[in-house]
Parts: structure tokens; C-alpha cells; sequence
């Protein structure tokens, strides 16, 4: 079985991470977002949410410490529960990235069009009571084709473009965070929600999407391969990029926040980008709209890169089909997974911007299960091999046991009609079923090719790892 290079330094990992987090929309809903729950529901949910993520990322840290290989969570969950939740960990999590990239294949050409509304217009069709031009679907296929070009070409070109772009966010961020802060006034922010509204309310419902908006970081676990570090550093890179992500959200829609009323905020379709424009600072307008352009090339291109290798993954423990472990000698990619995630991607992605909402709802349900499912799996692998260390390990795991059950139940909120989190009915839950419905298919017709366990986890985890599990394995036995 092939494996995959180490070359990925610990800053470019930790930088892919928090990138792969800090997408496009969030610099732009917020106007939305600010209407639905007030300035306060977003930017204290993003807290909360950031919270529950750290607690469940502490299992994805201490995992891929002891275990650096390609797809992460599918690897740790088949060594903790056998190949039925390690499928469903990995169709999990592809289905949270998929969800993602087929939204950003409309945000796209949905940025462009607001230089150039003429994009929007034209022959096309309608979904979900949104218009789709075929301009506006042929300029997303376009983009998403650019993304998968620089992906076959590897992570070393990717991590390389992936900090340049960072470094454009950090800048363009900093200018607005300077001017909101030292311009703008805390009455701008404060009271922070809408009166008559339930504060706490507002920011339980918005924890869903900030999740949506938090997920990411996995990429980090996924591509621990390909890390050239010790592997506790791995462990560390994981949190960090969460914390990094969740600070620069945070603090730069507090400072839109600062700069203008959010009330006004709230009527606008352009949130922080018209915000900064109507305060008085035109160029900031520019440099916010260009956040949104920068996050969505980063997210695009992590989640692009960590998606086939989840699908490699798979295929190596006979889970998918095994063309999909091929990997590319020149390049070091795995390429049919790379052509396979296009094809979800474009797939999806022609649903158009009235799905972008599902899309955002049904991949934090994904996340959500996901870490989950990975809190157990470290509470199973510390039963079995207590003694299994990579250098990042808690010494307490209940941070990360509360972390699995705030996800678990977010999830299953999302799934009860009544819950302030619950799915649009119906159109969420017949996509939800259709992903579910297409995991079953493929793991039913790969059923033959379906491994011993031993076998696949010697795939999974390679000739080290693996020889290495099965000498702490007698160790343990001995004593």
C-alpha cells in the first residue's frame, strides 16, 4: 500500500488548519445572522461554539498524535469500533466537506456577481425559490476545476498558496479590527440583542451554524501523513488552528459590530462588507468583501485536499473501492479520490444559492456525529492500549467525553422537528437521507472487498504504526 510523503512543516500546518476554518459567507451573513438572533446571538454563540469545539477537537488532538496517518478520524474509529463506525465516521465527515465545497462552488460566482450583477441574470433554472443563471453555475464549475487542478498537484504547492492567502487575511483583518475598534463605539455593539428577544435562545440557535463555520480543522488530523514533526505537535496543531480560526471570526465581527449599529447592519445582504462602506470607510468595504474572496479560496482549497484523503482512507481498508488508494508517484495525491470529490462537488454545487443554508445546516449535523464518534473512539483505544502515547496526551478525558456529548446532542437536536436547531422540513432531511442513503450503497456494494480487520489496519496504519500497536499489544498482555 502506498503511503504519502512527509514534507509539511509545523507552521503550514497549523496555517492549513485555521485557513481551511475561515471561509467566505461569515464576513457577509452576519447581516442575516444579526437580524435572526442580534449581534449578541452571533458573536457569544460563536463562543460557545468555539468551546464545544475545543472540548471535542481534544480526542482528534491525542489521536493523531498517536496515530499520524492519512483520513484521521476513519483510522481511529476502526481501530476503536470495527469497520462499520469507521465507514460511518468517514462518510460523516466527507459528507460535512462536500456540503461545504458544493457551497462554495455558488459563492463563487454569488461574490462575483456583486461586482457584476449581470452574472445573476439570464438563462437558467430555479431551485428552492432561487434563481440559478447558467452563467453564474458555469463560473462556480470553473472555479471549482482551478481548486482541483492545484490539488492533484500536492500539498506542497497547496500549503505554500494557503499561507500567502492567510497572510492576506491577517492583514486585511487587522485593518478592520484597528479601524472598528478605535472608530466606532461600544454603543454601536451594546445592547447587543433585539428587544423582546431571548438572549440565550438566540445564542443556543446559532451554535449550529457556527459549528458549520468552524469546520476545518479536522484537515490538520487528516493530513498528519504528510507532517514532518513530531507527532505531539500534530495534537497541538489541531487546537491551535481552532483558537487561531475562531479569534479572527470573532474579532472581526465584533469590530463591524463596533464600527456601525448592528440594527443597520442587520438590513443589509452584504453584512460587514456594507457595514464598513456605510460607517464612512469605502476601502474597508473593499478589504472586508476581499476577506470573503481570500476565505473562500482557503477553505475551498483545505477542504479540496482533506477530502480525498478521506477517501483514500476508506479505500485502503477496502471500505471503497481500492482505485481510490491509488496515489499519484509525481504529485504524491491521491488522484481518482481528487477526481471523485470533483464530482460530488459540481454535483451538488448545481443546486445553486437557494441551497446554501441546507448545505451550512446538514454539514454541522456531519461535523457534529463525527466528533462524536471520535470522543468515543479515544475512550475505547485508551481501555484497549492504555499505554499508547504520541507525546500529546490529557491527562483527564473528560473535556473531551463533554466535548462527544454536546456534539452528539446537537445532532440529534437537529434531527427533532421541534428543536430550535432542527433541520428545514422537508427539504434538509431528504438531502440528509440521500447522503445516507448513498453511504449505504457504497458500503454494500464494496461489501467483497471489505478486509480483516488486521489486514486493515495494517493498511490504515502502515508498516510502522501497525507493527508498532501490535508489540504494545503483546506488551501489554505480558504484564
Amino acid at each position: 500500500m502506498q503511503n504519502l510523503s512527509r514534507h509539511i512543516s509545523f507552521p503550514r500546518l497549523l496555517i492549513l488548519g485555521a485557513s481551511s476554518v475561515i471561509g467566505s459567507s461569515w464576513i457577509y451573513t452576519n447581516g442575516i445572522f444579526f437580524d435572526k438572533y442580534g449581534a449578541g446571538g452571533e458573536i457569544f454563540g460563536f463562543m460557545l461554539a468555539t468551546l464545544i469545539t475545543v472540548l471535542a477537537s481534544l480526542s482528534f488532538a491525542e489521536l493523531s498524535s498517536i496515530f499520524p496517518r492519512s483520513g484521521g478520524p476513519v483510522v481511529y474509529s476502526y481501530l476503536a469500533f470495527g469497520k462499520r463506525w469507521g465507514f460511518a465516521t468517514g462518510w460523516a465527515i466527507l459528507g460535512a466537506y462536500l456540503s461545504a465545497l458544493s457551497f462554495y462552488v455558488t459563492a463563487s460566482s454569488m461574490l462575483l456577481a456583486t461586482l457584476v450583477p449581470q452574472i445573476s441574470t439570464g438563462p437558467g433554472y430555479t431551485i428552492a425559490g432561487a434563481h440559478v443563471s447558467l452563467m453564474e453555475l458555469a463560473i462556480g464549475v470553473a472555479f471549482t476545476l482551478f481548486i482541483f487542478a492545484l490539488n492533484v498537484r500536492g500539498t506542497k504547492l497547496t500549503a505554500g498558496v494557503q499561507a500567502v492567502l492567510f497572510i492576506g487575511l491577517v492583514i486585511l483583518g487587522g485593518l478592520l479590527i484597528i479601524t472598528g475598534f478605535s472608530q466606532g463605539s461600544v454603543h454601536n455593539f451594546w445592547p447587543a440583542f433585539a428587544a423582546g428577544s431571548t438572549p440565550w435562545a438566540n445564542v443556543v440557535r446559532f451554535v449550529l451554524p457556527a459549528m458549520t463555520f468552524l469546520t476545518g480543522w479536522e484537515v490538520v488530523t487528516i493530513l498528519a501523513e504528510e507532517a514532518a514533526m513530531p507527532p505531539r505537535k500534530i495534537g497541538k496543531a489541531v487546537v491551535g488552528a481552532i483558537l487561531l480560526a475562531a479569534s479572527y471570526y470573532i474579532v472581526v465581527l465584533l469590530a463591524s459590530a463596533w464600527v456601525y449599529p448592528w440594527e443597520k447592519t442587520a438590513t443589509f445582504s452584504m453584512g460587514s462588507i456594507t457595514a464598513f462602506t456605510a460607517a464612512g470607510f469605502p476601502l474597508l468595504g473593499t478589504a472586508a468583501y476581499l476577506i470573503a474572496f481570500l476565505g473562500l479560496l482557503t477553505s475551498f482549497i483545505g477542504l479540496f485536499t482533506a477530502a480525498p484523503r478521506l477517501i483514500l482512507s476508506l479505500a485502503r481498508a477496502g471500505l471503497l473501492p481500492p482505485q481510490f488508494a491509488k496515489i499519484n508517484e509525481k504529485h504524491n495525491t491521491p488522484v481518482n479520490a481528487t477526481v471523485l470529490v470533483l464530482v460530488f462537488a459540481v454535483g451538488f454545487g448545481w443546486l445553486g444559492k437557494g441551497a446554501m443554508t441546507y448545505f451550512l445546516d446538514l454539514g454541522g449535523f456531519f461535523v457534529a456525529m463525527a466528533w462524536a464518534i471520535t470522543a468515543a473512539a479515544l475512550w475505547r483505544i485508551r481501555q484497549t492500549y492504555p499505554t499508547l502515547n504520541g507525546g500529546f496526551r490529557l491527562k483527564r478525558l473528560w473535556p473531551s467525553l463533554l466535548g462527544g456529548l454536546l456534539a452528539i446532542l446537537i445532532a440529534v437536536a437537529t434531527l427533532y422537528p421541534k428543536s430550535p436547531v432542527a433541520l428545514a422540513w422537508p427539504t434538509e432531511y431528504i438531502m440528509l437521507a440521500v447522503w445516507l442513503g448513498l453511504g449505504l450503497l457504497f458500503y454494500w456494494l464494496g461489501r467483497r472487498e471489505h478486509q480483516p480487520q488486521d489486514v486493515a489496519l495494517h493498511h490504515l496504519l502502515g508498516e510502522q504504526e501497525f507493527t508498532r500497536l501490535i508489540n504494545v499489544k503483546e506488551q501489554e498482555k505480558t504484564e
